[in-house]
């Protein structure tokens, strides 16, 4: 059973890991996994009582952070307060700061440093006490209080509050980022309506979303968000779906059609039926993929958050022997070396780490879900950074699935219309869509009262009385089982027809590329990524469309376990991941075994949103470019935060050890690279211009 609560008041990455690690050690948790984007823990539990298991959160809470409170539902990401006491202090210390260096030498001078000092470390001073009496030794309020009361002892006033107003703006900034980031994040995803009209007779009454029933009529007026997954009744009106599927162009619709919450009606009043529950809409699928996909972690967060546990505890022992150690062995004054033990100290914190990793993924999901792209965990979207072989599935995937009659061949004595009336018969019963083909091209209205037998062939066609004749229409399979000689067709997919044992002919179809098939496979191509297409379809039809789209290799009249197979077989020969692409459906198997499944247009498909690791809303096979992309971007940029925090933390060890570094680049490398490391990731989640994700 999985529980999810929401820690208000998390504002420390550091202080997330912490949580994490003493939750996961309750009792009956199996896993425990904080968020500390949208300040949530994630709790894998057995059987035990959720009241129980909440109380037990919340004294691990506690114990690491008093200040934060474990809650059950979710409440609005709250605007960063400027006009509080802590900021209060802050800038009432900044102004003893500035008196102090305008102050002639002497006892005053003195007097406003330690002012400024007090006023802006107390509260840091506080928690490390308070951290002390519980145990917690190794967290940024001990260091900097260490640190700065070492600057005290050996008389450098004016460092110790100058380190401390440092480090108060540069945490200030950094809540302020983090907030904006949050934020930033959230309005991807904000789109689920909380009430509607619900139309009863001719009065409209305001409901809850989550009361609907399945057949209320809805009224959706202009500038309103459509609440729920339904069917128009009554209205035309032009609907902005960018926030559903990233389409940027309003699409039309009327009477007939369906509609998905989420969507804005950008003009018109729309009476809709509702077709499904609050609870299984569009959106609420969106929100609950994005907004759980930080229970799957990727490596690179594993890796850091498992780091930090080791790293500050590691360099604080490293500053102890230097301060003891380093006079006795390379001789110097005791102070010194006290010195460049504190700067030590101070870098030890890990917090641009734990903050800019998990933060720059989620930013990264964020980003992939404004474009239609479902990511389930950061550890897909790793995965998808990986990729260097993308398989794709090809009727509904590359092709639109909507076949049209292209030829019909008839045999003496039987002639073309014949064998399509024949043909319009024999599948007049059937949901194939190779059948409501035929009957769109007969165009005629089929007397169902003419067919007096109709047996199906499983996996092979079908055999009907008609007009008292015995009327087969199907694969060339059932032709040669049935014995009945079939004269050779090329290329497309042929429906093959016979009456009473006789050869009548073939009706030729073909599926056609969706616009931007070819685009996808060449932009993939660009990318260094090889592209396959598996397909259960015959394999002068697959090699045709593979020619046309420019797959690199093609397999072709493959059943489910056939294309499991393939996978295996590419992703033991491929160099790095490999992403499977398909309907979500039928394709099920295939999204299960490859590194990363893709279901194409599957989010109404319960199966599909289980099986698949990435969802794509549209039915745009661009749209795997897109996500590869952002998988890309997203890797690039936490490589780059985790880069900037070990070289620049690196830099000033080595110079605080020479004694070339101050107490001020010790702070930097805490806090200031935190904050640069945090607007990077907010690149993440920029729109781009031209809609795609740019090579940052």
């Amino acid at each position: 059973m999985r529980l999810v609560y929401h820690l208000e008041g998390l504002d420390c990455a550091n202080c997330a890991a912490k949580i994490e690690t003493a939750a996961s050690k309750l009792e009956d948790v199996q896993e425990a996994i904080v968020d500390f984007s949208s300040s949530r823990i994630f709790l894998e539990v057995g059987q035990k009582d959720k009241d129980t298991v909440k109380r037990a959160l919340q004294k691990v809470v506690a114990a690491v952070e008093p200040q934060i409170i474990v809650a059950e539902q979710k409440t609005e990401v709250p605007k960063a307060a400027l006009f509080t006491l802590r900021n209060l202090s802050l800038a009432l210390g900044m102004l003893s700061f500035a008196a102090a260096w305008m102050a002639p030498a002497g006892l005053l001078k003195t007097i406003l440093f330690i002012g400024a000092y007090t006023l802006t470390g107390l509260e840091i001073i506080w928690a490390a006490a308070s951290n002390l009496r519980r145990g917690l030794v190794f967290d940024e309020n001990f260091l900097m209080t260490l640190a700065t009361a070492g600057a005290l002892a050996i008389g450098e006033y004016p460092e110790a509050a100058s380190v401390m107003i440092f480090y108060r703006v540069g945490e200030f900034l950094q809540h302020l980022a983090v907030d904006h980031s949050r934020r930033s994040i959230a309005s991807l995803i904000a789109i689920r309506p909380e009430t509607a009209h619900l139309k009863q007779g001719d009065a409209l009454r305001e409901v809850a979303v989550a009361d609907l029933r399945l057949g209320d009529l809805v009224a959706v007026r202009p500038g309103e968000r459509i609440p729920i997954d339904g069917v128009v009744l009554e209205g035309t009106a032009s609907l902005d779906t960018s926030a559903l599927t990233g389409e940027s162009l309003p699409r039309t619709v009327s009477a007939g059609e369906e509609v998905l919450a989420g969507s804005v009606n950008l003009s018109g009043l729309l009476i809709i039926e509702t077709k499904k529950l609050a609870k299984d809409s569009a959106v609420s699928r969106i929100l609950d993929l994005v907004e759980n996909a930080a229970a799957n972690k990727a490596p690179t967060e594993d890796f850091i958050t498992s780091f930090a546990r080791y790293y500050t505890p590691a360099v604080v022992g490293l500053a102890v022997l230097i301060a003891s150690a380093g006079p006795l062995l390379l001789g110097g004054a005791f102070q010194d070396w006290l010195y460049r033990a504190l700067i030590f100290l101070v870098i030890s914190c890990p917090c641009a780490l734990v903050v800019s990793i998990p933060l720059g993924f989620f930013a990264g999901i964020g980003r992939a879900s404004k474009q239609g792209v479902l990511v389930k965990g950061s550890s897909s979207l790793q995965a998808l950074h990986e990729a260097r072989t993308v398989v794709f599935d090809k009727t509904g995937t590359l092709t639109t699935g909507q076949f049209s009659v292209q030829e019909i061949r008839a045999q003496e004595p039987f002639t073309p219309e014949e064998v399509l009336e024949m043909a319009a018969y024999a599948e007049s019963f059937s949901s194939h869509p190779l059948a409501r083909s035929i009957l769109r091209k007969y165009g005629r209205e089929v007397a169902a009262a003419e067919i007096s037998h109709v047996e199906e062939l499983s996996g092979f066609g079908v055999r009907v009385k008609w007009q008292g004749r015995e009327i087969l229409v199907g694969s060339r399979h059932l032709m040669e089982r049935e014995g009945i000689a079939v004269t050779n067709h090329h290329g497309q997919s042929g429906v093959h027809v016979a009456a009473d044992g006789r050869y009548a002919g073939t009706i030729t179809l073909s599926d056609l590329p969706k616009p931007n098939a070819a685009l996808a496979v060449s932009e993939l191509k660009k990318l260094g990524i090889n592209v396959a297409m598996l397909t259960g379809d015959s394999t002068a039809v697959a090699e045709i469309i593979g020619r046309q789209l420019g797959v690199s290799e093609v397999r072709a009249e493959l059943l489910p376990h056939d294309k499991v197979a393939e996978v295996e077989r590419l992703m033991a020969a491929s160099r790095g991941r490999l992403v499977f692409v398909g309907d979500g459906i039928n394709d099920a198997p295939a999204l299960a075994s490859a590194h990363v499944g893709v279901a194409m247009g599957a989010l109404g498909s319960q199966a599909a949103v289980e099986t698949a690791d990435v969802v794509l809303v549209n039915d745009d096979p661009y749209d795997v470019v897109k996500a590869v992309r952002t998988a890309r971007n997203t890797n690039r940029i936490v490589r780059q935060n985790i880069a900037l925090a070990f070289a620049v933390k690196l830099a000033v060890l080595l110079l605080g050890g020479f004694g070339l570094a101050t107490l001020w680049e010790a702070v930097f490398a805490d806090v200031g690279v935190t904050l640069l490391a945090v607007l990077n990731s907010l690149r993440i989640v920029t729109p781009e211009r031209d809609g795609a994700s740019r090579s940052l």
